[in-house]
């Protein structure tokens, strides 16, 4: 980014689109360089561009939050789907409810970063493949379809990172960028699921107390196009308000560092006393992967937000804790390879296999880059690099279990 921002410091338009594509890594960038370049006009003009404190709340312009409420009402509109047209709801939901976010988030950033064309159309199609299939996929109760349905939300994640970094699919930073937006957006619309909940509580109580009954009505219309619209109005606030959680994300990443490091250690050893074991309980299995997947994801997130070239305050605690799921990823590997081996190969275990070989993998890597950063071998940046190369494989082997495992192992 730093030789991007040198390379086109005469042309504005240019430096504008890389602004817009990935702001953060942009704002840190620039800070880096200004005191070499602080005589030009251009730089004093972006300089005080960044570093303005705004004292309210942007809005965005008109076009910008025509789009959003309009996302919005589409994506409402959608999940009525079944009310409108007879449709199941049982049938619909498993199959379309990840298809009411990441389509209009990605149509959003498409209109945000002003994609061309051409890089549009294959990330449409995909995403219009992906719709018509899931919906073909045969209406009964297997393994194989409940993979489908579990990994369609991920394998559509991975076409929004692409719509986020501008179809640039190469560019590390956005990749970044696309992870601190992720847990910028899961704040916001936390707080606005929140501040939803209390309006719908309150609302529905106020009618009651006059002997109106508005729960059916209100749930069955407002609550539906309500929930709709918290993903892409907690995308457009994240964008055009960064200042609201800038502070708040990297508190949050840093406080629960280690108190889930502290937590993982006490169930490892509280494990050993209770027991209860992967081995041989499935159960277990499930939850232990779950914890899994969510530690990895903290881990990820919190290196996102403070993916720069200075040491933070709480890199040891990373550090430590990417070394905890590394053992609780090998107890879980351990487990799966045992069944397997007991039991023999399902879809389930084949897809768990594979994901925990993957998760592995890239927590040995993480650490690694932690290590050596801890020991000033590497900057902070660089680790961050070695999460956002690793994060295209996960796409690949969701595309292998949506589209693959079907051809394998059937829908039965």
């Amino acid at each position: 980014m730093t030789e991007e921002i040198l390379n086109h410091l005469q042309q504005p338009a240019a430096l504008e689109k890389l602004y817009r594509r990935e702001k953060g890594q942009f704002k840190k960038s620039f800070a880096e360089i200004y005191p070499s370049i602080q005589d030009q006009p251009m730089a004093r003009f972006w300089h005080e561009r960044l570093n303005f404190e705004s004292e309210g709340i942007s809005w965005g312009s008109r076009s910008e939050f025509f789009l959003v409420i309009s996302l919005g009402l589409i994506a409402g509109i959608y999940a009525k789907f079944p009310a409108l047209f007879s449709i199941d709801e049982d049938f619909f939901f498993p199959r379309n409810i990840s298809f009411l976010v990441f389509p209009f988030l990605a149509a959003y950033f498409a209109w945000k970063n002003q994609i061309a064309a051409k890089k549009i159309i294959p990330i449409a199609a995909i995403i219009g493949i992906c719709l018509v299939y899931i919906n073909l996929v045969p209406d009964q109760p297997s393994d194989v379809v409940h993979l489908v349905f579990i990994h369609m939300p991920l394998l559509l994640w991975g076409v929004l990172g692409l719509a986020f970094s501008g179809a640039d699919f190469k560019n590390l930073d956005a990749r970044l960028a696309y992870l601190r937006f992720n847990g910028d957006a899961i704040v916001l619309g936390a707080i606005l699921i929140l501040a939803g909940a209390a309006l719908s509580g309150l609302t529905i109580g106020l009618f009651e107390l006059i002997g109106i009954d508005i729960e059916d009505f209100y749930v069955k219309y407002i609550l539906v196009f309500g929930a709709a619209s918290i993903p892409p109005f907690a995308t457009f606030l994240t964008q055009t308000n960064p200042q609201l959680v800038d502070k708040v994300s990297p508190v949050i990443a840093k406080i629960f560092s280690p108190l889930v490091l502290f937590m993982l250690l006490a169930y490892l050893i509280a494990i050993v006393y209770s027991g209860k074991d992967p081995y041989n309980d499935r159960e277990f299995l499930l939850l232990f992967n779950m914890l899994l997947i969510g530690v990895l994801a903290l881990i990820f997130f919190s290196i996102a937000e403070s993916s720069e070239n200075q040491k933070p305050s709480g890199s040891w605690v990373l550090t430590a804790l990417s070394a905890v799921t590394i053992i609780v990823n090998g107890i879980a590997l351990s487990a799966i390879v045992f069944r397997i081996s007991e039991y023999g190969i399902t879809p389930n275990r084949l897809a768990v296999l594979g994901v925990n070989v993957l998760m592995l993998i890239h927590l040995i890597l993480v650490f690694r880059s932690l290590w050596l950063a801890q020991k000033g071998a590497k900057n902070f940046a660089q680790v961050g690099q070695t999460i956002a190369r690793y994060l295209p494989v996960y796409f690949l082997w969701t595309l292998v279990v949506v589209f693959i495992f079907p051809l394998v192992f059937g829908f039965k």
